[in-house]
């Protein structure tokens, strides 16, 4: 697991917010030196908590890797603060209205279980939501990509 201070904390907000600032730049708004700024951008990368040819953050190099997939029904009149709740869980990575089974599918990381605990259990008290169904995810053979699909569409729409 990596240590991160408060340096490399603000660095990857930073990208997160922007992620093609220049070094300049990102050295201004982290408020150190260009080639501090530069050889900690080379370090969060060689520890891969940037992953390989861009600034997406790998949780799990940072001891997040307890990921868990949660299904909620909610009572659909209460859909907007439960949606407004959810975005002010820290570990909620992602919220989706969905069809079918459930309304509402979350995308929930933590460091342990007993911290996905907490989580499930913050969820679980929002005004609206009636039932939960979580899935652990084992182990992730894709993560997200755009890559395929942008070289596919290219190939066949010009």
């Amino acid at each position: 697991m990596v240590r991160l201070d408060d340096v490399d904390l603000k660095i990857l907000l930073a990208l997160i917010r922007d992620p093609r600032i220049q070094i300049s730049e990102l050295a201004d708004e982290v408020a150190v030196a260009r080639n501090t700024a530069q050889s900690r951008l080379r370090r969060l990368q060689r520890a891969e908590v940037l992953r390989a040819g861009g600034r997406d953050v790998d949780l799990s190099k940072l001891g997040y890797d307890v990921l868990a997939f949660v299904t909620l029904e909610v009572l659909h009149r209460e859909l907007d603060t439960v949606v407004t709740s959810l975005r002010q869980i820290p570990n909620v990575l992602e919220i989706h209205e969905t069809s079918g089974r459930g309304d509402v599918w979350v995308r929930l990381i933590a460091t342990d279980t007993h911290q996905l605990q907490s989580g499930l259990r913050q969820i679980l008290r929002i005004k609206g939501v009636t039932r939960s169904e979580t899935t652990f995810a084992l182990h992730t053979h894709l993560a997200y990509r755009t890559s395929p699909l942008l070289e596919h569409y290219a190939e066949h729409n010009h």
